[in-house]
């Protein structure tokens, strides 16, 4: 069963597309890695498909509904963590976890409940009261990975998650990630950190300048590239390796004039 369609996306900006036709099926329980260079229209196609934005061409449906009509119904289903998020940070993080719970309808125990534990894995628990305009880029993107996941969402999606994070941090998120695989979770997740991505996708989707280039396991992406590593299968497949052999050149000549 296909939990994430999209038929012929299409998305621009002042005249310019920046989606050209985004064709995916998603089953549910895939994770899938979605990588492009920057620019591609990869936070531009995960806003569309979690309901933020609106105004798009083509379809898309997500748990059987169309995002257009139904995008408050999907919402409840979904959890949604961006690179950045504007956070009420005049908020501590209780206070702000106590917002986002009451808006998935979790019950006053199971909020306060499930916010001091999961604070208290990302060793937040001393800093709980603590007004977030205090906090540091990392501290607030753990409390932002807790608010989108807090109500146990059937699929997440995931935009540069792991940005401001600690070595600590990361290396737990990634296990985090891991084990909601294991639970089935549907996981539609775009990062540059490549390793990531390779370790936890069933599935890799890379777009560039809006549009599919590649879609596929990392065996059948690795044989089509003839390379080892997904970085070395992006660079390829994007065109990267010569341009960026060429730009180092360019800069070390910078350097040494």
């Amino acid at each position: 069963m296909s939990v994430i369609e999209t038929r012929m996306l299409k998305k621009q900006y002042g005249g310019k597309y920046v989606l050209k036709g985004i064709n995916m099926n998603i089953e549910a329980g895939q994770v899938v890695g979605y990588i492009g260079p920057n620019g591609a229209g990869k936070s531009t196609t995960i806003k569309i498909i979690s309901g933020i934005i609106d105004e798009f061409d083509g379809d898309v449906m997500v748990f059987g509904l169309d995002v257009r009509k139904h995008a408050i119904d999907i919402k409840q289903r979904i959890g949604y963590i961006p690179e950045q998020a504007a956070l009420y940070d005049v908020l501590t993080p209780l206070e702000y976890l106590r917002f986002v719970g009451k808006l998935y309808a979790l019950s006053d125990e199971v909020i306060e409940s499930k916010s001091m534990e999961l604070l208290r894995i990302f060793e937040l628990t001393d800093k709980a009261s603590s007004r977030m305009n205090t906090y540091s880029k990392g501290m607030k993107q753990k409390v932002l990975l807790i608010s989108g996941l807090i109500h146990n969402p059937e699929v997440i999606f995931l935009d540069e998650p792991l940005s401001g994070l600690d070595a600590n941090a990361v290396i737990l998120v990634k296990e985090i990630l891991t084990q909601l695989k294991n639970n089935g979770k549907t996981i539609f997740y775009s990062s540059h950190i490549m390793d990531v991505v390779e370790k936890i996708s069933d599935r890799i989707v890379i777009i560039d300048k809006g549009e599919v280039i590649a879609d596929g396991s990392f065996e059948s992406l690795k044989q089509q590239a003839h390379k080892g590593s997904l970085e070395n299968i992006f660079t390829s497949l994007t065109g990267g390796d010569e341009q960026n052999a060429s730009t180092a050149k360019a800069f070390i000549d910078i350097l040494r004039s």
